[in-house]
C-alpha cells in the first residue's frame, strides 16, 4: 500500500456528528474530551473488536471486556473527566498526554483528584487496536487511602 493511500485511509474514519470524516487520532481526542457516563457508547466505534488495553492495574483484551471495564469504572466514580494536554500521531500510532480528574466516594471522602498520564495508541482498520496508559498508580489510588497514603508519600520523598 502506498503512503498516500495510507494517509487517505487514516482520514476515512467514522464520521463525527457533523458528518465530517475524522482521522482516528482526532476521534480519540474528541471522544475522551467528552467522555462521561451518558456517552460510553461512543467508545465502540473508536476501538477495534480485538483491542488490547493496559494500564498499571489492568490488562483487558477485546471490545466486550473493555466495554465492561469502562462501565464498571464509570459506575464506581461520581466524576471522571479527561483533559487532553498534548497529542501527536500518524496513521499507525499516537501519543496523548492527559489529565484525569475523578472522584470516588471511598477515596478522600469523594473529593476530586487529578492524575497526569499519557497513552500510547496503535491503530488498525481505522480503530485503536492497542491502548497502553502510563500513570502513577500510587498518586491515583494509594496516596488517597488513609495511613497507606502517608506511607507511600514518605517512600516517594525518600527516593
Amino acid at each position: 500500500m502506498k503512503e498516500q493511500d495510507r494517509e487517505q485511509e487514516s482520514r476515512t474514519e467514522t464520521p463525527d456528528t457533523t458528518g465530517v470524516q475524522l482521522p482516528v487520532m482526532d476521534r480519540f481526542i474528541r471522544v475522551y474530551s467528552d467522555l462521561g457516563k451518558d456517552n460510553l457508547a461512543s467508545l465502540e466505534s473508536l476501538y477495534h473488536p480485538d483491542v488490547v488495553f493496559e494500564d498499571p492495574a489492568h490488562l483487558v483484551e477485546g471490545w466486550p471486556a473493555l466495554e465492561a471495564y469502562f462501565r464498571r469504572l464509570f459506575t464506581n466514580v461520581t466524576q471522571c473527566t479527561f483533559t487532553i494536554e498534548e497529542s501527536m500521531g500518524d496513521s499507525h500510532q499516537g501519543y496523548v498526554v492527559w489529565t484525569m480528574t475523578f472522584a470516588h466516594p471511598k477515596l478522600l471522602k469523594g473529593e476530586p483528584r487529578t492524575v497526569k498520564g499519557c497513552s500510547h495508541l496503535s491503530f488498525q482498520d481505522n480503530r485503536v487496536i492497542q491502548h497502553r496508559d502510563y500513570f502513577d498508580l500510587g498518586e491515583m489510588l494509594y496516596e488517597a487511602i488513609p495511613v497507606l497514603g502517608r506511607v507511600v508519600k514518605m517512600i516517594k520523598a525518600g527516593l
